[in-house]
């Protein structure tokens, strides 16, 4: 039996040094992508320190910016809608499968959908989304144009989030809604975190 020189299973990732040769706005230090993600818009989306983004995320980003910030991660599966703007602020973390939409179709009915169809016929909502220092989005969620998840929030899995979400607030459901209040004891944590990269 022929010696595999190579896991065909394993894709591997881009590092820091190869990001930085692409058309990135920004690429900061520890930054690793799997090779098997698909990015539009290279020059529009800036990247901070330590952030990883895991296999099969598609980020679309040839209009509108991304900026992700330090101490990111980004799930296996993950959808980023940039048009409207994106921001993931430091720590923050979108698990498997989660799909932010920072522009949308019209649902109603008065106007047609799609990208195929000239403009004058649809209507989009175009609008940024912020997600906090620290929040966290559960796997399989959807957070909808204009949104902000604030500060250490989290959002339980499988919940369509289409109204802000106040700091260190706990939402779930469909339409997500508040369940209860998350610990701040995590910033005594980052403090250490931060203190001991010093070193």
């Amino acid at each position: 039996m022929r010696e595999l020189r190579e896991n065909p299973f394993d894709r591997h990732y881009f590092l820091s040094g190869d990001l930085r040769e692409m058309g990135f706005k920004g690429v900061g230090d520890n930054v690793i992508i799997s090779k098997n993600c698909t990015i539009i818009g290279l020059h529009n989306i800036t990247l901070g320190n330590n952030v990883r983004i895991d296999d099969n995320v598609i980020i679309s980003a040839s209009s509108g910016s991304l900026a992700i910030g330090n101490y990111i991660h980004v799930a296996a599966a993950c959808y980023l809608n940039c048009a409207g703007g994106l921001m993931l602020l430091d720590f923050a973390g979108l698990s498997q499968g989660v799909r932010i939409y920072s522009s949308s179709d019209d649902y109603s009915g008065h106007f047609m959908t799609n990208p195929t169809v000239p403009s004058k016929f649809i209507k989009l909502e175009i609008a940024p989304v912020a997600i906090g220092r620290h929040a966290i989005v559960g796997s399989g969620s959807v957070i909808l144009p204009g949104v902000t998840i604030g500060e250490g929030a989290a959002v339980g899995a499988l919940s369509v989030v289409n109204t802000h979400v106040n700091d260190w607030n706990v939402f779930g459901g469909v339409p997500a809604r508040k369940i209860g209040m998350r610990s701040k004891d995590l910033l005594m944590l980052e403090a250490q975190l931060l203190e001991a990269a010093k070193r």
